[in-house]
């Protein structure tokens, strides 16, 4: 089993910057793929990046166009997201999530931290 804790979610001014933390428990986070996806009210969930086990060649969706990095820390069991120049359209609820095997299966989901932007 594998718990994932999202956290560094909040209120920002549209422009801002939020780091975005996804804490892993167990002892085989080096073992699974990770993502981040965000959820807005009435819309379907979307996918904004991912990270290898090894955290080579990160891949992220064409509409983020560089304002999102992804990132890894196997030692620390973390991986992370950080956002750039955030828009009001990117209030949603972000989750990470972890694939084991299976490329596009994602097996483990936390439970979401809200992200929030004022105009």
């Amino acid at each position: 089993q594998v718990q994932l804790v999202e956290s560094g979610g909040g209120l920002v001014q549209a422009g801002g910057s939020l780091r975005l933390s996804c804490a892993a428990s167990g002892r085989t986070f080096s073992n699974y793929a990770m993502g981040w996806f965000r959820q807005a009210p009435g819309k379907e969930r979307e996918f904004l990046a991912a990270i290898g086990r090894s955290g080579v060649n990160p891949s992220y969706a064409d509409s983020m166009k560089g304002r999102f990095t992804i990132s890894r820390d196997n030692a620390k069991n973390t991986v992370t997201l950080q956002m750039n120049n955030l828009k009001p359209e990117d209030m949603a609820v972000y989750y990470c999530a972890a694939s084991y095997l299976v490329r596009g299966t994602w097996d483990y989901w936390g439970q979401g931290t809200q992200v929030t932007v004022s105009s």
